[in-house]
């Protein structure tokens, strides 16, 4: 049996990032509860050329990107914030991907900003733009300020909560899309049996 594939994607236009940081940490969790096939991208992977607006105009790494996000079989996604809501060229890469694509695909979301008045990005803006896809967003967004996220590493322990639970409910909807990819596979006379 194939590991799941989990792209995260981080939607700042620099490296190193908090909001790389972010991602890396979800992703960490979720590797500690299962094993998982993990690929982790920053919008500068999309390399330049990236303003095009039409997707067969895309440079090759900003297709490899979309074409990786499209096939994974959960995502891990954050952006930090600008001006209340997730970075335009995050927003752009988003606009690349085929909507039946993300159709109940597991998607953990998260973002990094200034402070408190940040938090609710997530809820505001990053959830309804993945339900539109009719992508399976986890529960629990995670949210990181400036002073949690230290060298690297999460240093808050509401913060790092938030982590945890994200990537377990993560784990746990991508159980439940397998599970629902086995039983649409079963042949119809196998399944009477």
């Amino acid at each position: 049996m194939r590991l799941p594939r989990i792209v995260a994607f981080s939607g700042n236009p620099g490296r190193p990032s908090r909001t790389r940081t972010l991602v890396e940490a979800i992703a960490a969790d979720l590797a500690r509860q299962r094993r998982i096939d993990l690929k982790v991208f920053d919008l500068v992977d999309a390399g330049p050329g990236l303003g095009v607006s039409q997707r067969e105009a895309l440079p090759l790494p900003a297709a490899r990107l979309i074409e990786a996000m499209e096939s994974a079989d959960g995502l891990i996604v954050a952006s930090p914030v600008y001006k209340g809501s997730y970075s335009g060229l995050f927003k752009h890469v988003i606009d690349f991907l085929d909507p039946a694509a993300l159709a109940g695909k597991p998607v953990a979301i998260a973002a990094t900003g200034g402070g408190p008045r940040h938090a609710l990005m997530v809820e505001h803006q990053l959830r309804p733009l993945f339900g539109f896809f009719t992508a399976h967003v986890t529960p629990t967004a995670v949210y990181a300020g400036e002073g949690e996220i230290r060298d690297g590493v999460v240093t808050d322990p509401r913060v790092a909560a938030r982590v945890a639970a994200a990537a377990t409910e993560l784990a746990h909807l991508l159980d439940t899309a397998e599970a629902a990819r086995r039983a649409r596979d079963v042949p119809p006379a196998a399944a009477a049996i």
